[in-house]
């Protein structure tokens, strides 16, 4: 799941959101981005996002999966609010307009993921969530190769879904899980292009902030109606406010500290490196374990989106 980004299709949501993007060669060199530094802030924000949504996971049982996204979702708009402090006078109507779909955006990608992770692993739910970007990338270059990556990509989700092996892999998958992923996928395509938007006509991280706010309002009848009054138990509320720390927060700062200090394509490279975290926090929180067969398919869903990424830099560097 991601955080609340670059220029690359790929990457994260959040950086387009909070700060200009670095140049494609900005950070490069013997400066501190030639370090393992701005790797492992990177590495650190999937690392909390994946354990974030295991978290997510163990307190569904209590507020259900809409209440969990309300819980995350407001948690998160009032402490970005509190930072941010944003402007809401001198916008045009065109400005709020985006901020609008950003924040829709937002919510329907956090309301679909965490209903795919109520019935599905969460290793398999990222991998075919990230397949929305990976199908922007493959549009917005126009090139051959990212096709066959694009292909590669798909073989790995038909070797995941295509064997009938038991247990947690993706021949067992809960089709209607699957389908809330994919779902989830394409919504994660509209907020990166959004939160671009977004991040050019609002300064900072106010864009953020304020989308945040409208993804939470938007998401406030549904958990509602999900979870009742189980939403105002203190226990349940301090366990939300643990999920939007770990997913959005936190891996909000690390990632907007390792954007300052890194090329955006490389921080795009690293994202790529999403399933395979979630992966590792379903089997160390959820005990959710993955066959070898499963393992080799996420790695080519893995590999073709740095494939993808890596020949988007390179057509901008022609």
């Amino acid at each position: 799941m991601p955080a609340p980004s670059s220029s690359s299709p790929t990457a994260s949501p959040a950086a387009n959101a909070s700060a200009p993007s670095p140049a494609p060669g900005a950070g490069s060199g013997s400066g501190p981005a030639s370090g393992l530094g701005p790797v492992a802030l990177v590495i650190s924000a999937g690392v909390s996002v994946q354990f974030g949504a295991a978290l997510a996971v163990m307190i569904m049982p209590r507020a259900g999966a809409a209440g969990v996204v309300t819980l995350r979702l407001a948690a998160a708009a009032i402490v970005l609010l509190l930072l941010c402090r944003p402007k809401v006078r001198g916008y045009s109507r065109s400005d709020w307009g985006t901020v609008l779909a950003f924040g829709v955006a937002m919510a329907g990608m956090n309301g679909l993921f965490y209903q795919a992770i109520d019935r599905i692993p969460l290793g398999p739910a990222v991998t075919l969530e990230v397949l929305g970007p990976l199908a922007l990338s493959v549009i917005v270059s126009r090139r051959l190769v990212n096709v066959l990556w694009a292909g590669l990509a798909l073989g790995g989700v038909v070797l995941l879904s295509g064997h009938g092996g038991g247990g947690l892999g993706f021949g067992s998958l809960d089709p209607l899980g699957a389908a809330y992923a994919l779902g989830a996928g394409a919504m994660w395509a509209a907020y990166i292009v959004y939160s671009a938007r977004t991040g050019r006509r609002f300064p900072q991280a106010d864009g953020l902030a304020l989308a945040m706010a409208v993804a939470a309002v938007i998401s406030l009848p549904l958990g509602i109606a999900g979870a009742g009054s189980d939403l105002l138990v203190p226990s349940t509320i301090a366990l939300g406010v643990g999920v939007a720390v770990l997913s959005s927060v936190l891996p909000y700062t690390l990632e907007l500290l390792a954007l300052r200090r890194m090329p955006a394509p490389t921080f795009a490279i690293l994202m790529s490196l999403e399933p395979a975290i979630a992966a590792t926090a379903g089997f160390l929180v959820l005990n959710q374990a993955m066959s070898a067969l499963d393992a080799v398919a996420i790695a080519l869903v893995i590999a073709a989106s740095m494939g993808a990424v890596r020949s988007q830099i390179r057509k901008q560097a022609a």
